[in-house]
């Protein structure tokens, strides 16, 4: 195990279990995960091996026995009748028969419906009144010939569920976590690998719990298939709904005026709609206008009297084109339905999850660690939705600007109050930590306002900036606001033309950069730009980043330049060295003959391994006009990480060259590995000298 598992376990013994055991019991069970974990949280909620195995075991039994596969209900149903009573698991749904006064349930995988079920389960358990709910239960079969009477009976029924949880104990034991450790745990928790991802994108992963641990939180998540969007919602809490988009009624979401039932908003923490995108689609008219107030005021109308439920909404869905695309000839909201392509229903929206942030699930994303039983951590959320922590960055000092209306206000406000409760429960967030979640936090609106002024000019500008404690401005950007400037800022009510374009695109080069410059300088300088003194700060997850813009004019024409990085160990680090000299390669004439030095630091774990990568880029390079030589810092400085070129230049990189995320460097098909412009970004910061 892992110091983390280790430590996991020690302060959460019994809650938490291996991830990847899931797969090892799931088999052909088509059973949402947080079923199964509750199974192995019975049996296998343990760091001891031979307690884990058995405990596998006796799953796998359990679920050979009692789960109904649609195929072999016939079986089963055979297996009650000749036994009298026999325990399934199975997703049941109850409904009031008026004509006989009494519930009857219906048995999805079993296919039995009338199933007798008293009163009694149901006050105890009315979601099952409203949809689909996987339980473990008794079935009975007694026939009968008195007409209209159903032979089937539930005995018991008992939820898939945990039924209760100290909260006190949940919020000391996270005390003696650090941050980065505690977001590792819910990452391991949700089921993926931390160590796949940088910090700006473990964030955005935790941002789909949101809904979960807030009241009428509105997310809407858009980006390219594969990613995982719906995934949290169907898999992770029996407090979440995930229904098609296309399938909604006002009945089900709302309220049935006929029967005075109310729908899915008062019964589940969590309404998500999946394939939310798509412009073909028809919502009704009615549906689309309830929503609208519901998202607004909390309520909704239930013939002349008004109701109200705390149910937030998630919407995911599928872009059709890639960002830069969306921002040059739409929106960031193109692929909505064009009801919701609204600016009254997209205001209401709190944030904007950008997915095409989000990485392609991969079967190394997947955590094999520990952590917490996901119906654990469901009802953990669902505690802390009586408390509101929306105002804990204001109490530390910072203030929003004037500027921001309410309806920004209050959606910041509420991103801000879901990430303190899942990652501060008890407080003590300093404020560095603050000021991260409120970037963060305030960035998601301005996505949705910013896209609402292209979709309705009337729509005024909003500077989106805060104050920090000592009183120093700080603005705010979106990632693609950063990386495509040209198209992001440009009003689609409005013409531009071509001269405008080519201005800004000059304006936000490298050559441009200053003291004050901007990450986005990072993005569009060729090698024929002129280098500037300054100073560069690129944000995680960026695309458009290379060595050729970010180093190409500041080496070019340097016949002597030395890397000093005390990084260059591992196999990616090497790749990024070699992927330097590449660069410098592209920049000088054939005939030209340039001395490259690296000064870098053994690595104690393998340095016959560094050794090989390093004489192996010493090897290749020769035939192509680059002296390399590499060596070890022998003054024990060389902790500082900078390029100095005998032209009078001195890049100081906090990085070094280690500014990619983990990529399938393996796979020749994938773009990232072919080409650095298609990489995302770790977050760093560059900073241009003369010497």
């Amino acid at each position: 195990m892992s110091t983390l598992d280790e430590k996991i376990n020690e302060h959460f013994a019994g809650y938490v279990v291996r991830k990847d055991l899931v797969k090892a019991v799931k088999g052909n069970a088509i059973v949402p995960s947080y079923v199964l974990e509750y199974l192995l949280g019975q049996y296998c909620a343990t760091d001891d091996e031979a307690s884990i195995a058995t405990g596998i075991e006796t799953v796998k039994e359990i679920l050979r026995k009692h789960y109904v596969h649609r195929n072999q209900s016939g079986l089963i149903q055979s297996e009650i009748k000749e036994r009298g009573r026999y325990k399934v698991i199975d997703r049941v749904h109850v409904s009031l028969n008026e004509k006989t006064d009494s519930y009857e349930a219906v048995f999805e995988n079993l296919a039995i419906k009338r199933v007798a079920i008293d009163s009694g389960t149901i006050k105890a358990h009315p979601k099952l009144l409203v949809t689909g709910v996987w339980c473990i239960s008794d079935v009975s079969y007694e026939f009968t010939e008195q007409s209209g009477v159903s032979p089937w009976t539930v005995d018991t029924l008992k939820p898939i569920q945990v039924a209760g949880v100290d909260f006190e104990m949940y919020k000391e034991a996270r005390g003696k976590f650090s941050t980065e450790e505690w977001i590792d745990v819910l990452m391991q928790s949700i089921g993926f690998n931390p160590e796949e991802f940088g910090k700006r994108g473990k964030l955005l992963q935790l941002m789909r719990l949101i809904p979960f641990v807030e009241r009428n939180y509105n997310l809407i998540e858009l980006g390219p298939k594969g990613t995982g969007k719906s995934h949290i919602y169907s898999e992770f809490s029996p407090h979440g709904q995930l229904i098609s988009g296309g399938e909604v009624t006002v009945p089900k979401l709302f309220v049935n005026n006929s029967n005075g039932r109310i729908g899915l908003v008062g019964y589940w923490d969590v309404v998500a709609f999946d394939e939310f995108a798509g412009r073909t689609k028809k919502p009704q008219k009615a549906l689309v206008d309830i929503m609208k107030n519901y998202m607004a005021n909390k309520s909704f109308s239930r013939g002349v009297s008004t109701m109200g439920a705390e149910a937030s909404f998630a919407f995911v869905g599928n872009t059709a084109h890639n960002v830069p695309y969306m921002l040059k000839n739409s929106d960031l909201f193109e692929e909505l339905p064009s009801e919701f392509h609204d600016s009254a229903f997209i205001d209401r929206l709190h944030s904007y999850l950008p997915g095409w942030e989000i990485e392609v699930i991969r079967s190394e994303l997947f955590s094999e660690g520990y952590g917490f039983i996901v119906d654990y951590l469901a009802e953990i959320l669902r505690h802390l939705r009586n408390d509101d922590l929306s105002l804990v960055y204001q109490d530390a000092g910072f203030k929003l600007s004037s500027q921001i209306s309410t309806r920004d206000r209050d959606a910041i406000n509420k991103t801000m109050s879901g990430y303190m409760k899942l990652l501060f429960p008890a407080g003590g967030a300093s404020n560095e930590e603050l000021e991260e979640l409120l970037l963060l936090a305030i960035e998601s609106r301005k996505r949705v306002k910013d896209q609402l002024k292209r979709i309705d000019s009337t729509y005024p500008e909003t500077d989106f900036h805060f104050v920090r404690p000592d009183g120093e401005k700080c603005a705010v950007t979106t990632l693609e606001e950063d990386e495509y400037p040209k198209f992001y800022h440009r009003n689609r009510a409005s013409d531009v033309d071509e001269e405008d374009v080519e201005v800004v695109e000059e304006a936000s080069s490298v050559s441009e950069v200053s003291a004050t410059a901007t990450e986005g300088d990072a993005s569009e300088g060729t090698s024929q730009s002129l280098p500037r003194e300054g100073h560069i700060v690129v944000k995680e997850n960026r695309k458009g980043i290379t060595f050729e813009k970010l180093f190409g004019p500041w080496v070019k024409g340097a016949t002597k330049i030395v890397v000093t990085d005390p990084y260059i160990r591992m196999f990616h680090q090497a790749r990024n060295m070699m992927e330097f000299l590449e660069m410098v390669i592209r920049q000088k004439s054939p005939e030209d003959h340039i001395t490259v030095e690296l000064v870098t630091t053994p690595n104690d774990g393998d340095m016959t391994k560094q050794r090989e990568f390093l004489d192996a880029i010493v090897a290749s390079c020769q035939t192509a006009g680059i002296d390399f030589s590499w060596s070890y810092d022998g003054s024990g400085t060389a902790h500082a990480r900078h390029i100095v070129t005998d032209t009078g230049w001195k890049i100081s990189l906090d990085r070094g060259l280690d500014i990619f995320q983990h990529f399938p460097a393996g796979d020749a098909f994938n773009l990232a590995n072919r080409f650095q412009e298609h990489r995302a970004v770790k977050q760093f910061e560059v900073t241009y000298l003369r010497v």
